[in-house]
């Protein structure tokens, strides 16, 4: 059985996080990814040896200068047969380096070409730079958060936005190439952070409109509680079975009766329950209510550090190889390529995408 995208070639022109964490998902379901390098290589390289590591594992690295006219044609010759290509230059940088889509498709018209932007193509803010802070910030996403304390910085800790708009891409791209199968033709793929990110914001803007932003942080038995060691207790009981469980379990006699039967009722009473739990649960230790309220079936679990994840014995998701992060792909499917890829070392590929191809398209052309 072959790779679910076995047959799919694609060129990545992206650098950093967004696209080529878009293009590595593409890579891990089969497809050849070839990432193609400014001469001083992809600034992740310097700047961020670690994340290069983690989102470029499997691919070829082949360096192409842009801005001349030998690099344009080399790099059409890698475009003329490839299904997918990926970018992230700002709006406009594309069409100045004759790299656009409008150039490529006539090429090549079964190209599935996927811009990769902080906020899209058009608009306003098209052509501000910006990174995952401004994108969650513009989203709204920053606006579920309290404000910012004086001197702390602010964010989720995880660059949600970059992710969102990978996932995004990924998306698009399955879904044009199965459009292709029908039209036979590529096409143009606009994919906005901003707009990723406020996508996902749907739950919530629902929750916010029908509610009211207040009520929607309201989650009464669902939080984080202070234990007698100092941990931290991560608890989940907000549908109301968990809930008459943890009511049982705590032996909170106050909170049982009618007033506390449904999840509606207990959010006009959120306070109240914060603040009790919050005193039961600094009287033991968090392995002492784990195994309890685990024993119970009740939603909780402890907090781990980043560093925990990597030592996980299960190794569900992520491996370690030396310094190097191996990230499987966490959906189990037949014959997937192993994770265990390298990134590539910069330009590793060159002779594959020479001036002997370069000459061959150019003669189709």
């Amino acid at each position: 059985m072959h790779s679910p995208l076995a047959d799919v070639r694609v060129v990545d022109l992206s650098e950093l996080l967004p696209g080529p964490y878009a293009t590595q998902l593409l890579g891990d379901l089969g497809a050849t990814v070839i990432k193609v390098e400014r001469p001083a290589g992809d600034n992740a390289r310097a700047m961020l040896p670690g994340l290069f590591a983690a989102v470029n594992r499997g691919k070829q690295s082949v360096v192409i200068d842009l801005k001349s006219d030998a690099g344009r044609r080399q790099f059409r010759a890698l475009v003329a047969d490839a299904d997918v290509m990926v970018e992230g230059f700002r709006p406009g940088v594309a069409q100045r380096l004759g790299v656009d889509y409008a150039s490529l498709a006539e090429l090549n018209p079964r190209l599935i070409y996927a811009s990769l932007t902080g906020y899209g193509q058009a608009g306003a803010m098209a052509d501000q730079p910006g990174h995952d802070l401004n994108y969650l910030a513009a989203s709204g996403v920053l606006g579920l958060m309290p404000p910012p304390e004086p001197g702390r910085p602010h964010g989720i800790g995880l660059p949600v936005g970059d992710l969102a708009g990978s996932m995004f891409a990924v998306v698009s791209v399955l879904a044009a190439l199965m459009q292709r199968q029908r039209s036979g033709r590529g096409q143009y793929l606009d994919v906005s952070i901003t707009d990723a990110l406020s996508h996902w914001m749907t739950p919530r803007l629902g929750m916010i409109l029908h509610d009211g932003a207040g009520q929607m942080h309201q989650r009464p038995g669902y939080g984080f509680f202070a234990c007698a060691d100092g941990r931290i207790l991560v608890l989940a009981a907000m549908e109301d079975h968990f809930w008459k469980r943890l009511v049982d379990l705590l032996d909170l006699a106050d909170f049982a009766g009618p007033d506390f039967a449904t999840y509606r009722q207990r959010q006009a009473r959120y306070d109240a329950i914060k603040a009790r739990l919050d005193q039961v649960f600094l009287a033991q230790p968090l392995a002492a209510w784990l195994s309890a309220l685990q024993a119970h079936d009740i939603p909780a679990n402890g907090m781990a550090t980043p560093e925990e994840t990597l030592d996980d014995p299960a190794g569900r998701v992520v491996a370690r190889d030396g310094q190097d992060l191996i990230a499987r792909f966490p959906v189990p499917m037949q014959a997937l390529p192993p994770a265990e890829r390298r990134s590539p070392k910069l330009g590793a590929h060159d002779r594959r995408a020479g001036p002997a191809r370069t000459a061959e398209v150019e003669a189709r052309s």
